[in-house]
């Protein structure tokens, strides 16, 4: 049986390797005891695409579940406007796109592509300005950026990968305070 890797993994693995680790930990708790202001306010802007009243269109798909047997994902896409062939991620606020939520999106569309559906573009919607932001979609090399940065994610081990400490991420980690890589509390605290 294969070992999916969850496609929003990817944006935290990319973050910071070990907070997969530190995020199994808290896996089986209630969330209200880890997540911050930040995830909390993300987790509300899902709400709507994941009760399926973001759309009224009858050509929207909401919160379809994707799966790549190819890459080895799995995830939940939030919009697909089937009229338009355009896969939508939604984003509560984006002051800049990291390659983590780029790796997320081209993630999603190769899930969608390899499940027959047709996807023409790609596109974060910055729910916090009402904004389309669209992309382009992944290129050969893309994709074998996304392949390779898979493999790093399958081979990274937490007790034995050397760790760097980013002391920026870490103030901004919502399990610093398990975390036994830094002293650094989180700005949250």
């Amino acid at each position: 049986m294969n070992n999916y890797i969850s496609i929003s993994m990817l944006n935290d693995f990319i973050f910071c390797p070990y907070s997969i680790y530190l995020h199994s930990v808290y896996m089986d708790t209630n969330e209200d005891i880890y997540k911050a202001t930040p995830q909390i306010s993300g987790s509300n802007a899902h709400n709507a695409t994941n009760n399926k009243t973001s759309s009224t269109r009858k050509d929207d798909i909401m919160s379809l579940p994707v799966i790549s047997e190819e890459l080895g994902l799995t995830g939940i896409i939030d919009i697909y406007k089937g009229d338009r062939h355009l896969l939508i991620e939604r984003k509560n606020n984006l002051k800049r796109i990291f390659r983590g939520q780029l790796y997320q999106l081209w993630a999603e569309y190769y899930c969608m592509i390899e499940m027959g559906y047709r996807v023409d573009s790609i596109a974060f919607y910055e729910i916090s300005t009402n904004k389309m932001i669209y992309q382009p979609l992944p290129n050969n090399n893309d994709k074998l950026e996304l392949i390779s940065f898979i493999e790093k994610f399958r081979s990274y081990l937490p007790c034995t990968t050397k760790f760097t400490i980013n002391s920026n991420k870490c103030q901004h980690c919502i399990y610093s305070n398990l975390c036994d890589k830094t002293i650094e509390d989180n700005v949250y605290s």
